[in-house]
């Protein structure tokens, strides 16, 4: 059956902050210019998920007067603190003078990225951007030459064995003479695009990590407007692994805590979700949190690679933009305002290619000019952060990145590399110790069922299932016996166990229900064996205000 068909002048995939600003900038620039955004999520904002705290810049230019617009900008940094944690009850808190300039936030504010999302939506619609949320972007649209030239939008209605149920709705195609990318980590059309048209070749591996959060509301007596609070050392310290954990006061008695896990670890037997819960136990955490109330739970992961692993950005027909091209600055901890100026230069680049009459074409301009933004100049100045702290680790990597950063200004004549992957790094488990993780307590720490329901996250049970297995017998004649199949830990959201049948054979269990959209599965699985793909849309999690 032939589908239906929309055409527009530009399709964007995502209502992110990289996305949104795509879309707001093009409006701005020509108001006839035809654009639509397409969001898996039930609303925008849904599916956003960041710490966050927003370095204003990109939203400065794009809406200048965005106070008088009552953009949710409400609470600026007032005070950094960064502390290395020594062990479980101890800390050394760094002096300002040494701490890498770009872990320090005045003039910044701590934000729910969700919210200033939903606010984007807003101003696009204003603009006369139509915004679809509850349609997820399953596929790419090719013309004859390879370019792409839109999406399809997933059907709904689809039996878990591939069967119309009553209400089945065919997805659309939308056509665009240009389609922006603009999924987040690991978009599942992103990774698609990288792998057909080569661009990531002669990069290095993007590399990534897996951010777990919290929301919180605490007493009156325990909050503290605007403080930053970083962290490294423990508890990853004690597996050996990379990462470091983060609290900032929001507005209202809001709390938000979480612990970044770089997936770079090696032992198998190590659960980012279980060093979370034990993080909060810190004295310098719990005394926030102690009294108050969990909201919102969620995870998603980050792409910190930086420039050394960053893709081609233009193909035929289209761009990546934000974290599906991974313009995060891992140095900062922030990646919004360089996703959003991605964003506004990738629709500069389009508005110029659609006033010369060009459709479909490979927008090699935008390269040029992201690369004359100060986003590229940012990232160029810190390009060194991740892969020194692979090679160094946390405290002699901070060390090399104060050096480089805060006294050459990121100018040092070298660039370093980080040529393994992820999902490349895992030892044997017999290799590697086991980790106790202490029981939950109910009050700080709680178990990977209750955090789910926390996230709101829900999906249509009888469709299909969203995370495909290349090999559906290797979890457990490979990596049960090498790893004790690790993606039983790794999985911030239960969604996978191996299970014993009543014959004692031991089976491999995907609960998809329960899937977050992290993404660390894609990532992290050794063999490659799991592929995240979109499932029905509106389906995942239904963040508040993360």
């Amino acid at each position: 059956m032939a589908r239906e068909y929309m055409d527009y002048d530009v399709v964007v995939v995502g209502a992110g902050p990289s996305g949104l600003s795509a879309a707001c900038r093009l409006k701005q620039i020509n108001s006839e210019i035809s654009v639509c955004v397409v969001e898996k999520g039930s609303e925008v904002g849904a599916h956003i998920i960041s710490g966050a705290v927003l370095e204003p810049t990109a939203l400065n230019e794009l809406f200048p007067d965005w106070q008088s617009m009552a953009a949710p900008l409400i609470t600026p940094v007032s005070e950094d603190q960064l502390l290395v944690f020594t062990g479980p009850e101890k800390r050394v808190k760094v002096p300002g003078l040494f701490a890498p300039k770009t872990m320090h936030n005045k003039g910044n504010y701590v934000v729910s990225l969700g919210n200033l999302c939903r606010w984007l939506a807003e101003q696009a619609e204003n603009l006369g951007v139509e915004v679809f949320p509850g349609f997820a972007a399953a596929e790419v649209v090719y013309g004859n030459n390879g370019e792409v030239r839109g999406i399809v939008t997933g059907d709904m209605g689809v039996s878990q064995s591939g069967e119309q149920k009553d209400g089945y709705m065919q997805g659309m195609e939308l056509r665009a003479k240009y389609t922006l990318f603009s999924e987040g980590c690991r978009g599942h059309l992103g990774k698609q695009l990288i792998t057909k048209y080569q661009l990531d070749k002669d990069k290095d591996p993007q590399h990534y990590a897996i951010g777990i959060k919290e929301l919180w509301k605490i007493p009156d007596s325990q909050h503290r407007p605007g403080l930053v609070v970083h962290s490294a050392g423990w508890p990853l310290t004690e597996s050996n692994s990379l990462g470091g954990g983060f609290l900032y006061h929001l507005e209202g008695n809001q709390v938000a805590v979480g612990l970044i896990t770089d997936l770079s670890y090696s032992n198998p037997h190590l659960s980012p979700y279980d060093e979370f819960q034990r993080y909060k136990h810190h004295p310098e955490i719990k005394q926030y949190l102690q009294g108050g109330e969990r909201i919102t739970y969620g995870a998603r992961a980050i792409s910190k690679g930086g420039l050394q692993s960053q893709p081609k950005m233009s193909f035929l027909g289209g761009l990546l933009v934000g974290d599906d091209a991974g313009t995060l600055n891992f140095a900062k901890i922030k990646g919004s305002h360089t996703a959003m100026k991605s964003g506004m230069v990738a629709a500069e680049t389009v508005a110029t290619a659609l006033a010369a009459g060009q459709t479909n074409t490979d927008l090699v301009d935008y390269a040029r000019a992201y690369q004359q933004s100060w986003a590229y100049k940012e990232l160029y100045k810190q390009r060194n952060f991740g892969p020194a702290q692979h090679k160094f680790g946390n405290i002699i990597g901070s060390a090399y990145a104060f050096i480089d950063i805060n006294l050459f200004n990121g100018l040092l004549p070298w660039t370093l590399n980080d040529p393994i992957a992820d999902h490349q790094t895992l030892k044997p488990a017999d290799q590697c110790p086991k980790i106790s993780y202490p029981k939950y307590d109910g009050k700080l720490s709680f178990d990977k069922a209750s955090s789910v329901f926390m996230s709101n996250t829900n999906h249509e049970e009888d469709q299909p299932c969203h995370l495909q297995l290349a090999n559906p017998d290797l979890p457990i004649s490979e990596n049960l016996p090498l790893y004790d199949e690790a993606a039983q830990r790794y999985c911030p959201a239960g969604v996978y166990e191996v299970i014993t049948t009543s014959d004692g054979s031991a089976k491999f269990q995907i609960n998809a229900q329960n899937c977050v959209h992290c993404k660390t599965c894609d990532i992290k699985e050794p063999n490659q064996n799991i592929n995240w793909v979109a499932p029905e849309g509106a389906g995942g999690p239904n963040y508040p205000n993360m």
